[in-house]
């Protein structure tokens, strides 16, 4: 059997905007009430995205990490989703912050992420709208969702699914780019010595 690409993606925002309940929504389908919000927890899942066995690794921060610890957990993470409370815009208000720590950390690299406004099922609590999310997806140079872990609405599947593939997409450019340099110096090495002998 084929070894499955594997894929590390870390969940951020700020304590109570609903990542365990979201990230055991998408394994398991349920929506669980009680969280201990200090938690930090990493899942094994395996999926078949586009025909391709995948094997995610999920990071659950607890949303309360120190400096040192979020850097490990941006370092480790090869895809991130940024998850804030549609009802509370103070959660919405810490992601530019955030992204701008995932860039400073994962520089020169692009950072690949996903924004979520989660708990779209307190449309009437709202403090955020769509079309805000939406802007600030765009600034960001990334997707947007709006979804419930409560009551599953929102395609919360395609959240992490989407990701896998931004990161495996993004894993080929690379690729690409590092084959073309060696290229390039395995050309000028041997152009050198072509250089001396004629010399």
């Amino acid at each position: 059997m084929a070894k499955s690409a594997e894929v590390k993606l870390a969940i951020f925002g700020r304590a109570g905007v609903g990542k365990s309940a979201l990230v055991v929504r998408f394994l398991t389908k349920r929506f669980i009430w009680e969280y201990d919000p200090t938690l930090e927890s990493t899942y094994r899942h395996q999926a078949s995205i586009d025909d391709e066995v995948v094997t995610m690794e999920i990071l659950d921060t607890a949303g309360q990490e120190d400096t040192i610890q979020r850097e490990g957990h941006v370092r480790w993470g090869e895809g991130f989703v940024l998850v804030y409370d549609i009802t509370d815009r103070g959660s919405f208000e810490e992601v530019l912050p955030l992204k701008t720590i995932l860039d400073e950390i994962k520089k020169p690299k692009n950072v690949t992420l996903i924004l979520v406004g989660n708990k779209a099922d307190l449309d009437h609590s709202r403090q955020v709208s769509t079309e805000e999310g939406e802007k600030l997806a765009t600034e960001m140079a990334c997707a947007f969702y709006e979804c419930s872990a409560c009551t599953g609405e929102g395609n919360i599947t395609e959240i992490f699914y989407e990701l896998c593939r931004e990161v495996r997409r993004r894993r080929m450019v690379q690729g690409k780019t590092r084959r073309r340099s060696s290229t390039t110096h395995v050309k000028q090495a041997i152009n050198k010595m072509l250089t001396k002998i004629s010399s």
